[in-house]
């Protein structure tokens, strides 16, 4: 909790975006060994917020040692185009030094790539060089027995057997639009699937996708820097266009003995995710429709590739892909579905379901299984939608599910091979991110990284000015009930203050309003006299299939409706200057402002829209036409839905922003925005970030970013005569 009687201090924009962090010590990428003897983490540096080096803890101890210095082992900054579009698609664009690492399987050692090689790093604190070569090696992983490196090269699968260092070529005709072994894109950016082979628990065998991209569109992506602007041909599947041909094969280890997998006569589908069997002799492939209505669930002989649907699932709208299939020793399966409206666990065994969770509320995730114990361990939201617990059933017994942490926080958590062991980070709206070991009963066993709140911590001098957000419901139109987050400055009786409203809204991601600790740049904005306030809309995830079903081929309107409902609410409080309301977004929530301002012109003070999605036909095909369908077939959602139709009703003040080599949500949307919005000779403020992706990163930078929003926003809302 906070206390009390901390000491007080201003805190600063420069003070938020220097190191170290404010937040404290709080890690990424948090793993358990095998066989739950250590935990892994990358750690920022005290000296450098943004660069990232790998530790470990011994569980039985609690010793924690730094495993590798990524300033010691390469620079940690040189990385090639391909994978700095690759970081950008996993979320960790903009960081430093190791930024991904992954146990082997049989625990003996760490697979860490970095500066575009390979290093395996063991417990002892050898570090092991693995490649040495201009290419970049991707997609690389220790075999599940532990008896080889595979990686990616130049677009072809190599084998590295780890006795003998022996390097082999297993595909020769990688290039061009052809690759072995690697996610297409849109499995990357949309389809959480990040691997593109597999193998089996014995390494006996390897499925291994092949990606034909020969019919996807390729775009000229421009990348605008300070010293000049690159360009890259890049095959993007457009909305509405050609995706990857993606074929499923089964190989040896050597490559030998390549068997083609049946995926079906339909090649316009997505390969969704690949499962090895316990026995290596069978492999489970979900296989999703490219209208994302349909997915089957193939049990695959791994012999000679012969398949056959298992199960199916259905849905009017569209599929949200998990990874919650879990195969049992028995043959039964574990599985996640939304059938009931929410998505809950499931039992198939021999050909009957199981229900192993109902309600309504939702799964978020398994976690583990231990099978000894009969013991089935998931994230959900049960007993409060603002945040997240891990549960425990008897998966062979199922009754209510045990709550495993404790209330008031949001947990996220990660388990060893056995469920025998369970690492919880945890953060609450008074306590940034702490990590511990638990025992299965979920009982505290020793502290990871306690971020302690106390006078060392960073965050120490600006303890005594921290502001607790308040949580409350509001009824959209529809009688849905809808979330919010309100931060409040020090109230002086009868005045009224400006309001930033944070928003986002959109499917898939980003829920604004949960009892978790956010950005001290809220708490910074607060203190200036500023009120901030959320609330997460229909559309948004977490809520249910209906909640999100609202906005399916209608993005922009029940979303944009629920906003204004807060707006509403707003300009109702006394404390609330109506004239004073702000809106910012970022991305879907960059959007969001546009369609804001066009919905409702004249009723906020102004609006910041960040790396806006302004043309859905410029987004890809699988993000897309999940919510809006295919424009091929029918364009009218993407009509109704963009947010460049409208763009002339613009009447209020509005900064854009974008940075300038932006492969998720393309530069073409602001330009396409900007030039619109000039013929129509309409007001608008627009900054730019040259090299920048869809995150704007570094400390300068984003203190620049941060120094040109609030300057924005002073001058157009906070001291609005």
């Amino acid at each position: 909790m906070i206390p009390i009687s901390a000491s007080a201090a201003n805190l600063t924009l420069d003070r938020i975006f220097a190191s170290p962090s404010l937040s404290g010590p709080t890690p990424r990428s948090l793993a358990l060994s095998p066989d739950g003897h250590y935990a892994t983490l990358l750690r920022p540096r005290a000296d450098d917020l943004n660069r990232y080096d790998l530790w470990a803890i011994d569980t039985r101890n609690g010793k924690s040692r730094m495993l590798i210095d990524s300033k010691k082992v390469g620079s940690g900054t040189e990385i090639s185009e391909a994978e700095k579009m690759r970081r950008e698609r996993a979320r960790v664009g903009g960081t430093l030094g190791i930024v991904t690492y992954n146990w082997s399987p049989d625990g003996h050692s760490i697979l860490v790539p970095l500066d575009g090689d390979l290093y395996l790093a063991t417990l002892n604190g050898s570090v092991r060089r693995m490649t040495d070569t201009p290419s970049t090696e991707v997609d690389a992983q220790v075999s599940a027995a532990g008896h080889y490196l595979s990686f990616v090269r130049d677009q072809n699968l190599f084998v590295i057997d780890l006795k003998t260092g022996h390097e082999l070529k297993l595909s020769h005709d990688g290039g061009d639009a052809l690759t072995w072994g690697s996610a297409e894109f849109v499995a990357q950016e949309e389809m959480a699937r990040n691997k593109g082979h597999w193998w089996a628990p014995d390494d006996s065998r390897l499925a291994v996708a092949r990606v034909d991209e020969s019919k996807v569109h390729i775009v000229t992506r421009a990348a605008i820097g300070a010293e000049g602007t690159k360009t890259y041909q890049q095959r993007y599947p457009a909305a509405g266009t050609p995706n990857a041909k993606v074929d499923l094969y089964l190989m040896n280890p050597d490559g030998s003995d390549k068997i083609k997998v049946d995926l079906g006569d339909n090649d316009n589908i997505y390969l969704a995710r690949v499962t090895w069997a316990p026995d290596s002799k069978t492999l489970y492939v979900q296989r999703e429709s490219r209208d994302q209505q349909h997915l089957d669930v193939l049990k695959v002989d791994a012999t000679n590739g012969q398949s056959r649907v298992l199960f199916s699932e259905t849905a009017k709208s569209w599929i949200n892909l998990n990874d919650d299939l879990r195969i049992l020793n028995d043959g039964s399966l574990i599985w996640a579905s939304e059938r009931s409206g929410f998505r809950h666990l499931y039992r198939w065994k021999e050909g009957q379901w199981t229900t192993l969770t109902e309600g309504d509320w939702m799964t978020l995730g398994v976690v583990g299984v231990n099978q000894k114990k009969g013991q089935l361990y998931f994230l959900a939201n049960k007993s409060n939608p603002l945040e997240q617990h891990l549960y425990s059933i008897d998966y062979e017994h199922p009754k209510d599910p045990t709550q495993l942490t404790e209330s008031g926080w949001y947990n996220t958590v990660v388990m060893d091979k056995e469920a025998n062991h369970i690492l919880i980070n945890r953060s609450n709206v008074n306590q940034p991110p702490q990590v511990y070991l638990a025992d299965t009963k979920g009982h505290p066993i020793s502290w990871i990284e306690e971020n302690k709140l106390d006078a060392r911590h960073p965050y120490s001098p600006y303890l005594s000015q921290h502001v607790q957000p308040k949580f409350g419901t509001l009824s959209a139109n529809d009688g849905t009930t809808l979330y919010y987050k309100l931060l409040m400055p020090k109230m002086e009786q009868d005045k009224q203050y400006p309001v930033l409203v944070q928003v986002y809204n959109g499917p898939d991601l980003g829920r604004q309003v949960l009892q978790g600790w956010t950005s001290p740049l809220h708490q910074y904005l607060v203190a200036k006299g500023w009120i901030i306030f959320s609330i997460d809309g229909r559309g948004s995830p977490g809520r249910g299939k209906a909640f999100e079903d609202h906005i399916y081929k209608a993005m922009g309107t029940v979303e944009v409706e629920d906003q204004l409902t807060g707006l509403s609410w707003l300009k109702a409080q006394n404390y609330v200057d109506p004239k004073r309301i702000a809106v910012f977004g970022w991305s879907y929530g960059g959007y969001m402002v546009q369609k804001l301002l066009q919905k409702a012109p004249g009723q906020y003070a102004a609006g910041v829209s960040g790396a806006p999605v302004i043309r859905w036909g410029l987004y890809d095909t699988h993000y897309t036409e999940r919510f809006l369908g295919n424009p091929a077939v029918d364009p009218t959602p993407y009509e109704k839905s963009d947010a460049l139709p409208e763009a002339l009703k613009l009447s209020d003040p509005m900064l854009l922003i974008h940075g300038m080599a932006d492969d998720n949500v393309v530069f073409d949307n602001s330009v396409a925005l900007i030039s619109k919005l000039q013929e129509g000779d309409r007001p608008f403020e627009f900054m730019a970030y040259p090299g920048e992706t869809h995150r704007i990163a570094g400390e300068k930078k984003q203190l620049h970013l941060w120094h040109t929003i609030e300057k924005f926003l002073d001058r157009t809302t906070k001291y609005r005569q």
